[in-house]
């Protein structure tokens, strides 16, 4: 039923009641409010979405990105060896030339008990430590983000240098079967993905890559390793 049509009629036949003229105005008051409510959860709608794009702009412009955790990677410690595992800290540090691109330094360092050969020697020192580190640079680049979620690709090269004697006792890589202590080219890629608590600080996963080239006496070669890093995002600075 049309309440404004319902007003007229109840004021043509009562406007000379006091209590009939305010339950009309009454009736039509309410049918007003129920007009204009629509336009009203409408405008409600487009501020919140303004609001959440200038989040989403606050939180992607920074010009300083600082990273900082550790985590868990799997490692082949020489070419006969059997893989070990191994925990791990990661430090980098982004430089963003756009809300998309940025320039990478990162550092890492793995630590694990590894495997040495069934040899005589064995028996001596059955799981001694090795320590392998790696300092990279490169390029990150967003590809996707959100209010609350973003995900981003690295590509990272630089130098790992590995220490497998150490706590060798006195064994040389030789009788272990481990790779040469030294400092070889290594890469490292990155798939981050981050959770926003703030527009500065967000929750990172971080599955990792690491390409390591160390040697042994029978030659070079490419150890592939694979792990996960969890850690903390603090941004600050303004893009220009």
């Amino acid at each position: 039923m049309d309440l404004r049509k319902f007003a007229a009629r109840c004021a043509a036949k009562s406007c000379a009641k006091p209590s009939a003229l305010a339950a009309v105005l009454l009736i039509t008051a309410s049918a007003a409010a129920q007009t204009t409510q629509p336009g009203a959860r409408h405008e409600t709608n487009t501020s919140r979405q303004a609001r959440i794009e200038r989040t989403i702009k606050d939180t992607y412009t920074h010009r300083w990105e600082v990273f900082g955790g550790g985590g868990y990677m799997r490692f082949r410690s020489g070419e006969y060896t059997q893989k070990n595992n191994e925990v791990t800290w990661n430090l980098a540090v982004h430089y963003f030339l756009n809300p998309k691109l940025s320039i990478v330094a990162d550092s890492r360092g793995m630590f694990g008990n590894a495997k040495p050969l069934r040899n005589e020697y064995v028996a001596y020192n059955p799981n001694p430590q090795i320590n392998e580190y790696a300092f990279t640079g490169g390029a990150s680049y967003r590809f996707y983000s959100t209010l609350r979620y973003a995900l981003s690709a690295q590509a990272l090269g630089g130098v790992g240098i590995g220490n497998f004697s150490g706590a060798s006792k006195g064994l040389n890589y030789i009788q272990t079967g481990f790779w040469q202590d030294a400092a070889r080219p290594a890469f490292v890629i990155n798939l981050a993905g981050d959770i926003n608590l703030y527009p500065n600080l967000a929750f990172r996963v971080l599955p990792t890559y690491v390409g390591t080239t160390f040697t042994s006496p029978s030659g070079g070669s490419l150890q592939n390793n694979l792990g996960i890093n969890f850690g903390v995002v603090y941004r600050f600075g303004r893009q220009q």
